[in-house]
């Protein structure tokens, strides 16, 4: 998507000018801006839309990923970030940010809009790993999107020798693969 065509509110326009056109039909929402509604929302326009919250060597991951690739019609409450760069870097206090500190190797990394951007394998990994109940929303809606990714996250789980959580990682998987094919996403 070429950049004139997404707004973000304050760089043209005004976000009250941008929410008048949204009234109006002109522009639709997405994530943190606006862009015409004849333009098709993929994966790196709603990445590209997330670019006023990340922090400068940082990347999207866990359910602000999942919104990324597919998941969902609206991105989550709360943006997850993960550092990309060897060395922590001073980030301002974001209240709808959580950063994760532990470092993600460049090959787990994929680049949508301009926007680095955990894989889908990674994502799911992740949210697999993750055991409160909006990860499960998430890791619900990506498996159902994408269901080859279950099998290759049950590989990449099951060949660590020593990981937290490995066990419960593996029967969350394993409800995964369980999940009836029509299954509707119900995160917002």
């Amino acid at each position: 998507m070429h950049p004139t065509l997404f707004y973000r509110p304050g760089a043209l326009l005004s976000a009250s000018e941008l929410s008048a056109a949204r009234i109006d039909g002109v522009l639709i929402e997405v994530g943190e801006g606006y862009m015409p509604p004849d333009v098709p929302e993929d994966a790196a326009a709603r990445a590209a839309s997330l670019l006023p919250v990340l922090a400068d060597g940082y990347a999207l991951c866990g359910p602000t990923a999942a919104w990324v690739h597919g998941v969902g019609d609206a991105p989550p409450s709360c943006h997850h970030l993960q550092r990309i760069v060897e060395r922590r870097r001073r980030v301002t206090g974001e209240r709808t940010v959580i950063l994760h500190e532990r470092r993600i190797e460049a090959s787990d990394i994929q680049c949508l809009g301009g926007v680095p951007v955990t894989t889908p394998v990674r994502t799911l990994t992740d949210l697999v790993l993750g055991s409160d109940a909006p990860h499960s929303e998430w890791m619900r809606g990506l498996a159902a999107l994408s269901p080859g990714l279950v099998g290759q996250v049950r590989e990449l789980i099951a060949a660590r020798h020593r990981m937290p959580g490995k066990r419960a990682a593996l029967h969350r998987l394993a409800a995964l693969a369980e999940q009836p094919p029509g299954y509707e996403d119900v995160t917002r």
